[in-house]
């Protein structure tokens, strides 16, 4: 591989057996400052920032406990966890390896599974006071079907958290352009006190990312009428 530079930024010159998406590819993650960054600060990956700023802003992390990680791989976001809040019992899952963070109890498995729930909360030992979804379906090209089969994903951990989280807890997940849809946001505006959709500025401005933050968990009953939604 040959890199030259124009103006500080590294050039990728395409080589054999490498696609021109792949090189595209590897050149915006040589020029992306949260990249670098998260090298510099041991991050496994850019996507710890996105949790950052995400707290800077809702302080969803405050006062934690217990924490759920749906969709842990590679392990940013509970790198974060463990950090900000060192005390707390973290417990994450995923589909792919996922190599140990200090700390943190780790399950190489399908959250659709169905033992998946009762083996988190029995390593967790207790309900959670934040569940943390950063899952998203492998995509196929086509944006409907992609954005129904992440939200299909997101509807279960939705349901995980409402079945789970202690009283005042909080959910934060990861959804496609537009944010969660309407029923989906009805379901959330019933079980908390406030309903935010966000784009943290290390979300890329050509993704179709957006991450939805509920907080204040109502508790199982899901009484009163919604507010604070947006």
């Amino acid at each position: 591989m040959s890199r030259g530079g124009t103006r500080g930024r590294t050039r990728v010159r395409t080589a054999r057996g490498r696609s021109s998406q792949s090189v595209r590819w590897l050149e915006r993650q040589l020029n992306d400052p949260y990249v670098k960054q998260a090298k510099a600060e041991g991050y496994r990956s850019r996507a710890a920032y996105k949790l950052i700023e995400l707290d800077e802003k809702f302080d969803v992390l405050k006062g934690s406990k217990r924490v759920v990680d749906l969709g842990i791989a590679p392990g940013g976001w509970s790198q974060v966890v463990r950090r900000k809040l060192p005390r707390a019992a973290v417990v994450g899952i995923d589909l792919l390896p996922v190599d140990p963070i200090d700390g943190v109890t780790i399950f190489q498995m399908d959250f659709m599974d169905d033992s998946a729930p009762d083996q988190l909360i029995a390593a967790l030992g207790g309900a959670p006071d934040l569940v943390l979804s950063d899952m998203a379906a492998n995509t196929v090209g086509h944006p409907q079907t992609d954005a129904l089969r992440t939200m299909g994903l997101v509807e279960t951990a939705l349901d995980f958290a409402i079945r789970n989280l202690a009283p005042g807890g909080a959910f934060v997940a990861k959804v496609f352009a537009g944010g969660a849809d309407s029923g989906l946001v009805a379901e959330m505006k019933r079980n908390f006190s406030t309903v935010k959709h966000a784009k943290p500025p290390s979300s890329r401005k050509g993704s179709v990312e957006w991450f939805v933050v509920a907080q204040g968990f109502k508790g199982r009953s899901g009484a009163g009428d919604p507010e604070g939604a947006e």
